[in-house]
């Protein structure tokens, strides 16, 4: 029994370009509005608190991992953060497997484990996502960074039998 992973990658929380350009137009937002009061009062240094305050949390964000996925051992294993339950997919169980986007939308939440109308659904950042659909019906969709390796890796699983 193969115990290497196939494939690994880790999708981070806040390094989605569009929530990134959405918070450093409200960092820089309240640095003007700082810079614009004539007089220096509360409400003056109340914007540049924020300001620096929104900065720090966009980096704390970039270094914190949303969740990690693996293939190995013919299943996917989503692994998310401290407090949320590990998702094992068995790929015997994998009938299709297609490379799509993710969402047509031009903003989409982070999300992990969320199940609506027979899909579950696991995204961080990104444009690309897998379709997996089982013999149940149900539709997994896993944004990746990298939808191509993690398409053929995921094939190459399944070919293993």
């Amino acid at each position: 029994m193969q115990n290497s992973s196939v494939f690994i990658e880790k999708q981070y929380l806040g390094r989605d370009y569009s929530r990134i350009s959405v918070r450093l137009v409200l960092a820089l937002f309240c640095f003007a509005a700082y810079f614009i009061t004539e007089r220096r009062e509360q409400n003056a240094a109340l914007f540049l608190v924020v300001g620096c305050g929104i900065l720090i949390v966009s980096v704390i964000m970039m270094f914190l991992l949303h969740y990690k996925t693996t293939v190995q051992n013919k299943s996917i294993v989503l692994d998310g953060l401290w407090t949320t339950k590990m998702v094992k997919i068995d790929l015997n169980s994998i009938v299709k497997v297609e490379r799509t986007a993710y969402s047509s939308y031009i903003i989409n939440n982070p999300v992990y484990n969320l199940h609506q109308k027979g899909t579950v659904r696991f995204y961080a950042g990104g444009k690309d996502a897998i379709k997996l659909t089982d013999r149940d019906g149900l539709l997994y969709v896993i944004g990746t960074q990298n939808p191509a390796e993690l398409e053929q890796s995921i094939k190459a699983q399944m070919k293993n039998s």
